[in-house]
């Protein structure tokens, strides 16, 4: 090999090497026989990071601190509609999804800070898109049908958030109904609340809740729907744009 040639691609590792280096991870100086393959496999953990984290606006470092809600919470079919503020804001969420777990992190004390504010009102479409992710099928909709039954004995805001702040790994049989009963005794629930759950009382509302969903072209990416997924007046939200609800209400 020449002496350019030689340069040339000593010049090429060490830019590359640079690049890694920014990111955050380092590449050992010596052993040069070695150093080209340590370079394609950082580059390989560099995606698998990036890609593993999910969607960049999930980070958790929401400028709300935890607020307590006060506002009120009422049902219909798969819906639960929380708030009386001006701005509508229509969230799908499935409580096995991780990105939605993600969300909730992220927004949760800014959208409830906004509720109790009566700025915004929210439509919680409870659905159950990722059934099969579970081992036995199934906890979606068994966990959508409990955060439903919660609204109607008064415990939804904190039983909301119990069930991402206990989220199951995709896989795994989910919470049993026993763990979703035993979180509306700890909040405090009201009525028959076990019998809600046990008897699976929203599951017919989840499962058509979900079907409509999936088939409405407003809520699809390339002809494909997941959650989370936000929309505002019909119009899916853009949320790689981490001001999207502090300008939506500035929209009114």
């Amino acid at each position: 090999m020449g002496g350019a040639s030689r340069n040339d691609k000593k010049r090429r590792q060490e830019a590359a090497a640079q690049r890694l280096a920014a990111a955050g991870i380092q590449v050992p100086a010596k052993n040069t026989a070695n150093r080209t393959p340590l370079i394609v496999v950082g580059v390989v953990v560099l995606v698998a990071v990036l890609v593993g984290a999910g969607i960049f606006y999930f980070r958790n470092n929401s400028s709300t601190p935890a607020v307590a809600p006060t506002y009120t919470a009422t049902v219909s079919g798969a819906v639960v509609t929380a708030g009386t503020g001006k701005v509508v804001i229509d969230t799908y969420e499935d409580y096995l999804c991780p990105n939605c777990q993600r969300f909730e992190q992220r927004y949760g004390p800014d959208i409830t800070a906004a509720l109790n504010a009566r700025q915004i009102t929210v439509r919680y479409h409870n659905i159950a898109i990722l059934d099969p992710s579970s081992n036995p099928p199934g906890y979606s909709t068994r966990a959508a049908n409990a955060a439903i039954c919660s609204a109607a004995a008064g415990i939804f805001p904190a039983y909301h958030a119990k069930l991402y702040a206990e989220q199951p790994a995709e896989g795994s049989p989910g919470l049993s109904n026993a763990q979703l009963i035993q979180f509306g005794t700890e909040l405090k629930a009201q009525g028959d609340f076990a019998g809600c759950v046990n008897n699976g009382t929203n599951d017919a509302a989840v499962a058509a809740e979900t079907k409509k969903a999936i088939a409405d072209p407003a809520l699809q990416t390339n002809g494909q729907f997941g959650t989370p997924t936000v929309a505002i007046k019909g119009v899916k939200v853009d949320l790689n744009d981490s001001n999207w609800l502090k300008n939506a209400i500035a929209a009114g």
